[in-house]
C-alpha cells in the first residue's frame, strides 16, 4: 500500500469531498471495504479497465496529522493481455496518474521526488 501527502496547505476531504463517487468515477463499483492502519479503504473488486485486477483505495487517517491517500493497484500481468486488453493498458495508466493528480494536487515527477526524499530521510526503513 502506498500513502500519498497532499500538497503543503491542503487537504485531502478538500481536494475530493466525495471520495467513494470519485473512485468508482476512475475505476468502477466499490464491491467492499478493506481495513488499512485503522482506516477503511474502498475495494474495486472488478474494475471497469482490464488491467487491473483490484484497487483499494480511500483516506488513511491519523489522529492529529493530515489524512493520506492510501492506494494499491494490483494489476495483471502484461503478457497474459490480449490485444484488446493492451490497448487498455495505456487508459490503465493516464487513470492512475489523472486520480492522482487530482486526489494529491501532485504530477507523478513530484510524486516520485517526495518518495526519494522520504527514503534519503530514512535510510534504515524498507520501502
Amino acid at each position: 500500500m502506498k500513502e500519498y501527502k497532499m500538497r503543503r496547505g491542503e487537504y485531502l476531504e478538500e481536494r475530493i469531498p466525495d471520495m467513494e463517487a470519485t473512485v468508482e468515477d476512475y475505476f468502477g463499483p466499490i464491491t467492499g471495504t478493506e481495513e488499512f492502519k485503522g482506516s477503511d479503504l474502498y475495494v474495486i473488486g472488478e474494475p471497469d479497465n482490464p488491467v487491473f485486477e483490484k484497487v483499494v483505495v480511500g483516506a488513511v487517517e491519523y489522529s492529529g496529522k493530515k489524512d493520506k491517500l492510501g492506494v494499491e493497484f494490483y494489476e495483471r500481468d502484461p503478457t497474459e493481455l490480449g490485444p484488446d486488453e493492451l490497448e487498455a493498458a495505456g487508459e490503465a495508466v493516464d487513470a492512475k496518474n489523472s486520480f492522482l493528480l487530482e486526489a494529491t494536487g501532485r504530477d507523478a515527477k513530484s510524486r516520485r521526488e517526495s518518495m526519494k526524499r522520504k527514503v534519503e530521510d530514512d535510510p534504515d526503513h524498507d520501502f
